[in-house]
């Protein structure tokens, strides 16, 4: 269509120049026209959206879109004057360079505001790493300034298969290099987006180490036991290992407290002191609510198991300790006998063979 309309008025403007002439006019009369839609109609259609960042985009490429259609209209105009080929191929690949410039910082600005936003979600969300955004902007800008390199020498017909072979073999080196941390660098980035654990989490890993998680950075993980030691563990590892994340989904850890009591004792009664006790501890939860099962007849005891949610993971060890105290002073108080390991040794004696000795 619009090769059309350019062909009409080539057609009715016999001067070359002007007929060049005119059609950027119509051009620069279009991007005026666009300019205004995106102002007072699409940016008053993104304003009442809930997000903000679509307001952003659109307010980011008004400009270059305005620019891209003037270019356009003088690269359309061009081909309408009398320059030589050699000089009209110069003409259209500047002016295709331009366009390639002004979309590539355009594409560096839309990272820079998509950064920005994410920042400020990461930032309302309580304990978020924030380390690996930043990380992803610099490679994104990276990768833009690339294409752009690209994409220029292309429009200028210089033969980039030298540079990708280079680029190639550099890329190996690289890689065989940077192993270890490539791996840790992709092991950061899905830990990011995954979001199996976040700092503030109670973890335990397979290997037996349990801690709160105080920093997911680009190549480590730290965990503070509670013997206050920070282990560092590289982000591959992370991302390849089972952990059991005792933080979530919610702040709630079940514990669980065995205890035997001597045969005869009274069953109904032993479960109601158990609850009690569990339910008059501040750091049990009500809901879901504690309870206590008899799980088996013993060697030498009938044996309990307390089940109740601490309210926060770190609490599990105190907690343990408070519930087995209070316990123990409880059955005494309610002659509730907790018995220990009984053998029945019996002694057979020969009676002595006449014939033997």
């Amino acid at each position: 269509m619009i090769e059309k309309g350019i062909a009409y008025i080539d057609s009715i403007i016999p001067n070359p120049a002007l007929s060049g002439l005119a059609i950027f006019f119509i051009f620069l009369v279009a991007a005026w026209t666009i300019s205004f839609l995106f102002k007072r109609i699409l940016l008053r259609i993104t304003r009442h959206t809930k997000f903000t960042l679509d307001d952003k985009i659109v307010a980011t490429i008004r400009w270059p879109v305005f620019i891209s259609i003037i270019i356009y209209g003088l690269y359309e105009g061009v081909k309408f004057s009398h320059l030589s080929e050699k000089a009209l191929l110069y003409a259209t690949a500047t002016l295709t360079t331009l366009v390639v410039l002004v979309w590539t910082f355009t594409v560096l600005r839309i990272i820079r505001v998509v950064v920005e936003e994410t920042m400020k979600k990461v930032a309302a969300r309580e304990h978020q790493s924030k380390d690996i955004i930043p990380l992803l902007e610099n490679v994104g800008k990276v990768l833009a300034v690339l294409v752009c390199f690209l994409l220029i020498l292309a429009i200028w017909e210089v033969d980039i298969t030298p540079f990708l072979a280079s680029a190639g073999l550099a890329g190996v080196a690289v890689a065989f290099a940077a192993k270890e941390t490539l791996a840790n660098l992709f092991g950061g980035i899905s830990i990011f987006f995954d979001r199996p654990f976040k700092i503030r989490d109670y973890v335990l890993l397979e290997t037996g180490e349990r801690g709160e998680v105080v920093e997911i950075g680009i190549r480590s993980t730290r965990i503070k036991t509670r013997d206050d030691i920070l282990i560092t563990i590289p982000n591959s590892i992370m991302a390849n290992t089972k952990i059991t994340n005792e933080s979530a989904p919610r702040k709630k850890l079940r514990i669980r407290i065995p205890v035997g009591v001597a045969y005869g004792s009274d069953i109904e009664k032993v479960e109601a002191v158990l609850t009690e006790v569990a339910a008059d501890n501040n750091m049990v939860t009500t809901e879901p609510e504690p309870r206590a099962r008899f799980r088996r007849f013993g060697d030498s005891a009938l044996e309990f198991e307390l089940l109740c949610w601490g309210k926060q993971p770190a609490e599990k060890g105190l907690l343990i300790h408070q519930l087995n105290k209070t316990i123990y002073h409880r059955f005494r108080q309610e002659n509730i006998t907790i018995p220990f390991p009984q053998r029945d040794v019996h002694i057979y004696s020969k009676e002595k063979n006449p014939t033997t000795e």
